[in-house]
């Protein structure tokens, strides 16, 4: 069949449900308006470790409106079978409200239902718990490592021994926390043993199987909804204990209550980035070309589950080198559980990885974008396959000429203005391309308008805008056409929002089943004998603005209201899907970008402002200009918060976080904001997907901060190896 004129593909669209979100139509979790909701508010615990010894709930019973006060001493007890459809880490999840011990600061102990949220609140205050306490772990150099994942090739100890050049590094980065804009917010209604959830989450269906299994109803029994997700960053992919908390409460008093997380329960309620130790050991000739690379790191878990993410990926295959070595740890200490954070595992391992290749280039005069152009390995040396597309040297040239790197010195603390050093730095970013199995269902109407329907999520990227632009092409109808509906565990499934998967998975899914719709369409009128179509070959038929004509000859035709009208059909539909990765790959997949940024060190108070950020993006076909704009600069923002703001502190004598607010944990504001810009090389990857995209998402924030990072060097001289760096550090 012929392809498809491509109209809204690639053309910078406004999104699509822009305007329901500016004029506050958009509903989110809290919004819903479901008949006699209640309000549940949870009780925290005041340790980092031990036990319940009691709990007094009478003062917050007497309270007029307090409908019931839910903890481990009356609780009924949830069969939590096993979930293995999950993103829950191995481990034994939190149980809510199941016993009596306390594994961190702030876990859920009880929870307040009430007929008003004041009245909750003021309630939850008044329940008094005593615990027998023990002094909480909650130092990463304090905790026990688990045994390590290893990895090697070749001889490392080797190559170090050989090398004309060793360094031998220790780098540390702080905790993250997602902190969007939209509170983690459930509300949940039993009719029967039927449940349903309005829950902030990333990923329905995963929320869907997790409540399954706790409660142990069947899965069709559970429906979620999540239409609208604002902001997530990671925080929303996987159920997390307020959920479930809100279910049994609600199952409790017999009727639909609403939890909203507070800000300050945000820090451990929901997950968070880890705080890392990384060692990297390298070793290079006199040339630059890297003999050998040693890397060991360790972050923190909880005790009770094992989080791991995928870190050692850019260690194996970001540059060439015959020996490398990695030992990766966990180690578990008395927090609650962490979760991704965006650009899960190479926005942290390329810190380390570009800062140190940075100080190679220092140590041995070499420019660092030369060095890295020396150490480009020809194939995927930890797997033996060929690229499927890798344009990191385009990415340095473009990046290198549109930045102005030439006028970098290469120098340290050479350029100054006033009492501003400036320094220029750059990084490089890599984020594997993932997929997985997605379903779509597509619906054309007899009046020319489509319906698509897939349980995506949209946390911002754009969902709703991009899919809208694929189906419209498949179809060949205009985007105010086609209606995209997501966020409910009704619709055909799909893997989490999250790991820069959505478009290729599930944007696979729909144009597979609006290609069989519209490929429907044509057989329906090139054999009825009263379609100018008639007899005419199917692969010269196209589909533009909901009318099918002769490619080549725009009068031959007829539109789908006309065909489906004439055979009295009130619609056509069909089922699409997507399988997802292969088993065995034939290619390595990754998405990748050069990033430069160009930094000013106050040199008295060592105060540091980023004044311009460019990405250089090898991401494959950039399905919306406009959403892949927005996505950059979003990245590029979280990359400054990570450099220079972002860290949670922790009082290690009892495990409580100091600053669980938006006034002491800080993030990046508009005053923070340099001039960005970003920059897509033309392109498409074939060999991932149909659509040729390769992820977005992540990679536009990995190596951010190790850009910045090095450029702050290149302002004043002084290498910080931890993030974020501070002023104190510069000093």
């Amino acid at each position: 069949m012929s392809p498809q004129p491509q109209a809204a593909v690639g053309a910078p669209l406004s999104r699509v449900d822009g305007r329901l979100k500016v004029t506050g139509r958009a509903k989110y979790s809290a919004e819903h308006e479901v008949a006699g909701v209640v309000h549940a508010v949870m009780v925290d615990a005041s340790i980092g470790r031990g036990r319940i010894t009691s709990i007094d709930t009478s003062d917050a019973e007497a309270q007029r409106g307090v409908l019931a006060v839910i903890h481990h001493g009356n609780a009924p007890k949830l069969p939590y079978k096993d979930n293995k459809a999950s993103n829950n880490p191995p481990g034994a999840r939190l149980r809510v409200f199941q016993d009596d011990k306390v594994r961190f600061h702030g876990q859920p102990v009880a929870v307040v239902v009430a007929t008003s949220l004041e009245v909750g609140q003021h309630a939850a205050s008044l329940v008094k718990v005593r615990y027998d306490a023990e002094h909480p772990t909650t130092e990463l150099s304090k905790g026990e490592p688990d045994k390590p994942t290893e990895y090697s090739r070749g001889d490392v100890d080797s190559g170090l021994r050989k090398a004309d050049v060793r360094l031998d590094l220790t780098y540390r980065l702080a905790r993250n926390h997602h902190n969007a804009m939209e509170l983690h917010a459930t509300i949940a209604r039993w009719k029967g043993d039927k449940l349903t959830v309005w829950d902030k989450t990333q990923w329905v269906v995963g929320t869907q199987t997790e409540l399954s299994t706790v409660f142990d109803v069947p899965l069709k029994s559970v429906r979620v909804i999540s239409p609208f997700v604002g902001g997530g960053f990671g925080s929303g992919l996987r159920c997390w204990p307020h959920t479930v908390a809100a279910a049994l409460a609600a199952r409790v008093v017999k009727r639909p209550v609403k939890l909203v997380l507070t800000r300050k329960q945000q820090f451990f309620g929901t997950g968070f980035r880890p705080e890392y130790e990384y060692r990297l050991r390298l070793g290079a000739d006199r040339r630059g070309r890297l003999t050998a690379m040693a890397h060991e790191l360790e972050h923190e878990t909880s005790s009770y589950e094992t989080f791991t993410e995928g870190v050692l990926d850019p260690g194996r295959m970001l540059y060439s080198t015959s020996n490398v070595s990695q030992a990766y740890r966990t180690v578990p200490l008395d927090v609650n559980t962490p979760i991704w954070m965006r650009g899960p595992g190479p926005a942290t391992a390329s810190y380390v990885i570009e800062s140190a290749v940075d100080e190679l280039a220092d140590r041995l005069g070499i420019d660092p974008i030369e060095l890295r152009q020396r150490n480009e390995p020809d194939e995927d040396e930890s797997s033996g396959l060929p690229w499927s597309t890798r344009r990191l040297r385009e990415c340095y040239t473009v990046g290198a000429r549109e930045f102005g790197w030439e006028r970098r010195s290469a120098k340290p603390r050479a350029r100054r203005e006033g009492d501003w050093l400036i320094g220029m730095g750059m990084a490089a970013g890599v984020y594997h391309t993932a997929r997985g199995a997605a379903e779509a269902h597509v619906r054309l109407a007899a009046d020319g308008t489509a319906i698509v329907e897939t349980a995506a999520s949209d946390m911002g990227p754009g969902t709703y805008t991009s899919q809208t632009q694929v189906a419209a092409d498949a179809l060949g109808l205009t985007v105010r056409n086609v209606t995209v509906r997501i966020g409910d565990s009704l619709f055909p499934p799909t893997p989490p929002h999250g790991g820069s998967q959505t478009m290729a998975s599930v944007g696979s899914a729909v144009l597979d089943g609006c290609d069989k719709v519209r490929r429907r369409a044509v057989e329906l009128a090139i054999e009825d004998e009263d379609s100018p179509l008639h007899g005419v070959n199917a692969e010269d038929v196209v589909v533009r603005s909901g009318r099918l004509h002769v490619k080549g000859d725009p009068a031959r035709g007829e539109t789908y209201r006309q065909l489906l009208s004439r055979n009295d059909l009130g619609h056509l539909e069909a089922d699409g899907s997507y399988a997802g990765a292969p088993g065995t790959e034939r290619h390595s997949m990754h998405a990748y970008n050069a990033t430069f940024a160009e930094v000013a060190v106050d040199a008295t108070l060592g105060l540091v402002r980023v004044r311009r950020v460019l990405g250089v993006y090898d991401a494959g076909r950039i399905i919306s200009p406009k959403l892949a704009e927005s996505q950059a600069f979003g990245g590029m923002v979280g990359g400054i918060g990570q450099a220079l703001l972002e860290h949670t502190a922790t009082d290690h004598r009892d495990g409580r976080i100091a600053n669980a607010n938006l006034a002491d944990y800080l993030v990046p504001v508009h005053a923070d904001v340099p001039d960005l810009k970003a920059i897509y090389l033309d392109g498409e990857d074939r060999e991932a997907d149909p659509l040729g995209v390769k992820g977005l998402g992540e990679v536009v924030m990995v190596g951010v901060a190790p850009a910045i990072a090095n450029a702050v060097f290149n302002a004043t001289g002084r290498r910080v190896r931890q993030l974020p760096i501070t002023a104190e550090a510069l000093l």
